[in-house]
């Protein structure tokens, strides 16, 4: 597929590497996608909601695991007991949102919503020191406020629909972006060829 380089930033400090963002048509097509999946996911952020907190669950369960054996790996070093410990309480913490999905999601909305208000009232003190676009970082931060409140006073009756509004939104946004612009590629400004993509 064709690949049209839409924005090219420049090289980031010494160190010679570049970013640029191209649009392949590959990224068209994966952009379409998660827009069509957003529209999926906020028809029914229920159902959005359970599958999430059973994929964090897994997820937490499969890391705490591999986080655990690798811990042997350290066996007599000075981080043994750190990384066994983390690795058994994230196989806890899964199986526990496994258990119950509900309390699960619960808990995750009371961290989404502490993590909003944090955001809101960190960019609420920043607009002092900020020379320009005030009025923006006030907003937003008004904005991340109010949500953080919002949920933190009525977490059981955001918790089934936060999350799944909230991935519906990141899938649609970031649908939205691999159309518009593609993704960005950054390479090494050396010749030694492409070293990562984001």
């Amino acid at each position: 597929m064709s690949d049209a380089r839409t924005t090219q930033p420049g090289t980031l400090g010494p160190t010679g590497v570049e970013v640029t963002r191209r649009r392949t048509g590959w990224d068209v097509v994966l952009g379409i996608l998660l827009v069509l999946g957003s529209f999926v996911v906020l028809g029914d952020v229920v159902i959005a909601t359970v599958v999430s907190i059973l994929v964090i669950g897994w997820t937490a369960i499969v890391g705490g695991v591999a986080l655990a054996v690798a811990s042997f790996a350290r066996r007599g070093g000075s981080g043994f007991w750190v990384t066994l410990l983390g690795g058994i309480a994230l196989v806890v913490v899964g199986i526990l949102l496994l258990a119950d999905p509900k309390v699960g999601a619960i808990t995750v909305t009371l961290f989404v919503g502490a993590t909003f208000f944090a955001a809101g009232v960190t960019r609420l003190v920043m607009v002092f020191s900020q020379r320009g676009h005030r009025w923006l970082w006030a907003l937003s931060g008004l904005a991340s406020l109010v949500v953080g409140i919002w949920v933190l006073v009525n977490p059981i009756a955001a918790s089934m629909t936060l999350i799944g509004v909230l991935l519906g939104i990141e899938m649609l946004f970031e649908g939205i972006t691999l159309i518009v612009a593609g993704r960005l590629h950054v390479r090494s400004t050396g010749g030694s060829g492409p070293i990562a993509y984001a």
